[in-house]
């Protein structure tokens, strides 16, 4: 079982079709799921009146099971199915059901109302008749509970199928998280997930949710150097690259060093900064790791500043106008790391040739034809390393939508790159870092003040 992994419709589908191999039927791990978010569903209705939506397939069929706990538990249960079981299995869990079944919806109310009307696969709108039912059941059940995934949301993108879908307050995943899950514009109709396990082995090369990391504290004999020296490239605007300072001493590194070629009006006094040549300062055998873009600008001074970094081959961040200078014929040995937001997104596509559409299929291709890490940022931000590896992160506080947040988030990058992190890990476990940081912050900060709060979420992660 891997409570993090997340799944496509087709890999879930062969998921389910191992376990049946293995000797467990349709009908039983129906029971062990069904079963499974009926518990979450009599927690909810704490003894309050529950009515199941059922559909035709197999998540109608979780829909009976969950009817049949409910009313075993003594709660008071009505099931609308507007169209027959469909399935075996499904038509199988309609028998064990006892109570009543109604064809229409017409006049039904209780408290809750538990959606199992289409769940993973859905690929199609739902037809105007059962899209009027869900909104009319809805509207009229002041709870909503979706079973798998709320009816008319494609499982693999999130997108929603039809028009003025229902929020729930509750989401159960069954088995594993998919997509739409962590997708937006879906993502904001579920209200609170929770994934219900049926034993789904690990799949490889699966997509996973970004979950906090497992950070180790120095070595009792460390010192700042083998804890990491990250560099941080400065360039024609300094309060950029003064933001990424001070969330990379924040987030692991041992010494962070600015390289300028002036130093700022008043940098902090715990701040080392080398106005030498950039070429001189990258000559520094112990620097880790290297971050820039923030405030370079896009002059050909910053052009070449940025491909003098590139050329020295360190594993290095690139953020901000390093992205929109960026050429392919630029990129050497080095390991790189690029934090785009939609944008820059779109002009890095163009500029290495990638044709593909959506945050997530933009990024998985880019990292593909690069050969960069790549960190999508956004409401649901996406990690892609060039192997296909996918990461998804969970949501943020909207708050982080501020000017200068994504200075700090590349200069966690870089500080946990330094570290020693492998640059997928650096990456995500940044991306991690930023959105506790900016939960610890609550509402309305600057970027600054989430800079500062890097080592809070830090301490949140750590391990003994």
């Amino acid at each position: 079982m891997n409570d993090s992994q997340i799944l496509t419709a087709s890999e879930m589908q062969a998921a389910e079709q191992a376990i049946f191999d293995s000797g467990t039927s349709v009908s039983e791990l129906m029971e062990i799921a069904a079963g499974g978010a009926a518990e979450w569903v009599r927690r909810l209705a704490a003894g309050r009146s529950v009515t199941v939506l059922c559909g035709p397939g197999n998540n109608g069929g979780d829909g009976y099971v969950i009817a049949r706990r409910l009313a075993e538990a003594g709660n008071r249960v009505e099931v609308v199915a507007p169209i027959e079981p469909k399935t075996d299995a499904a038509q199988s869990a309609r028998g064990r059901f006892e109570g009543p079944v109604r064809s229409s919806g017409r006049d039904v109310r209780a408290e809750v109302l538990v959606d199992c009307l289409f769940g993973t696969g859905l690929a199609r709108p739902l037809s105007g008749e059962l899209a009027l039912l869900l909104r009319d059941l809805a509207g009229r059940h002041p709870m909503r509970v979706a079973v798998d995934l709320p009816s008319g949301i494609a499982s693999d993108s999130g997108e929603l199928l039809n028009e003025k879908l229902p929020d729930y307050d509750l989401t159960l995943a069954l088995g594993a998280w998919k997509f739409a899950h962590w997708s937006l514009p879906g993502r904001a109709k579920m209200g609170t997930k929770r994934l219900v396990p049926i034993g789904i082995a690990p799949i490889e090369g699966a997509a996973r949710l970004i979950e906090r990391p497992r950070i180790a504290p120095p070595e009792r004999d460390s010192h700042k150097y083998r804890r990491g020296l990250c560099a941080i490239v400065a360039g024609e605007m300094p309060g950029a690259s003064l933001l990424a300072t001070l969330s990379a001493q924040r987030s692991g590194a041992g010494y962070v060093k600015l390289l300028a070629e002036t130093a700022p009006a008043a940098p902090p006094a715990d701040l080392v900064v080398d106005t030498s040549e950039l070429a001189e300062a990258l000559g520094d055998d112990r620097i880790d790791a290297l971050l820039c873009g923030p405030g370079l600008g896009r002059s050909d001074a910053a052009r070449a500043r940025l491909e003098t970094a590139l050329g020295s081959d360190r594993p290095m961040v690139l953020d901000a106008d390093a992205l929109m200078l960026l050429r392919p014929d630029m990129i050497g040995k080095g390991t790189l790391i690029a934090t785009p937001h939609d944008g820059e997104l779109a002009t890095l596509c163009e500029n290495f040739a990638v044709r593909a559409e959506g945050r997530r299929d933009r990024a998985r291709a880019l990292a593909a034809t690069s050969g960069m890490v790549v960190v999508a940022k956004g409401p649901d931000t996406v990690v892609a390393a060039p192997g296909g590896t996918l990461a998804l992160a969970a949501p943020s506080p909207s708050w982080l939508s501020v000017a200068g947040t994504g200075d700090v988030l590349a200069g966690i990058i870089a500080s946990r790159l330094a570290t020693g992190c492998e640059a997928f890990e650096a990456a995500c476990e940044a991306v991690w870092l930023h959105g506790e940081a900016a939960r610890l912050c609550g509402p309305a900060f600057t970027a600054e003040e989430l800079a500062r709060a890097a080592s809070r979420s830090l301490a949140a992660a750590l391990v003994a």
